[in-house]
């Protein structure tokens, strides 16, 4: 039977932090001042330690949209994924990718981003399902809320929510990640794969005797 194929988007499937590319875009176009691309160099910078607490910086930069039109977020995330993100994916991941595929297995895009870098990413790679951080709107307006949140152990259960959809068993997936902040979801899959690992990713996976590959 066909398993579940997960991958991870940045610095995974990507070579870069779409986060951090995302808000250099907000900076070129007028749209961020210095002052919160400072920021979002930090926030990479702690991430990267696995240090960043994602649930209140995500749930801070949520209610920050609040009353902003979706439609308008929806175009520049198509411009910016378009000009900046889509040709940033490695090879060896649509090799990866395109080796699963073949296998018969379901490809699964599991990132913590949110829907505005995984729906296009998924689109332009043929991935039909995705896990991600989803941001709430209603009537076309966002409401300031997170739908859904997909890093952490929030990634496991949204994973584990599709895997018993599609009837399948997340304990006998493979799962693609750079980062040890993704360690719920390496430890819950039968096949974890460290790809571009940081550094704690790294030692742990060669404490653990997991497969390491450098797709950079």
């Amino acid at each position: 039977m066909s398993q579940l194929a997960l991958f991870d988007l940045d610095r995974t499937i990507l070579k870069i932090d779409s986060a951090l590319s995302w808000m250099k875009f907000q900076r070129r176009r007028g749209l961020a001042s210095r002052r919160m691309l400072a920021k979002a160099i930090g926030w990479s910078a702690l991430y990267k330690l696995n240090l960043l607490d994602m649930d209140r910086l995500a749930t801070a930069l949520t209610l920050d949209l609040r009353g902003q039109p979706e439609p308008r977020m929806r175009t520049l995330a198509c411009e910016w994924f378009a000009g900046d993100i889509a040709h940033q994916v490695s090879p060896r991941a649509r090799a990866a990718i395109e080796r699963h595929r073949e296998h018969g297995d379901i490809i699964v895009l599991a990132t913590g981003s949110s829907q505005y870098a995984a729906e296009p990413a998924a689109a332009l790679l043929g991935i039909d399902h995705i896990v991600c951080t989803r941001i709430e709107s209603q009537d076309g307006v966002f409401t300031g809320r997170l739908a859904a949140k997909g890093y952490g152990h929030y990634k496991v259960a949204q994973a584990q929510q599709l895997a018993t959809r599609l009837g399948r068993s997340l304990a006998q997936a493979t799962f693609y990640s750079d980062s040890f902040n993704d360690a719920p979801l390496l430890l819950a899959v039968k096949h974890p794969v460290a790809v571009n690992p940081d550094r704690a990713l790294r030692k742990h996976a060669a404490r653990a005797g997991w497969r390491t590959e450098a797709w950079a």
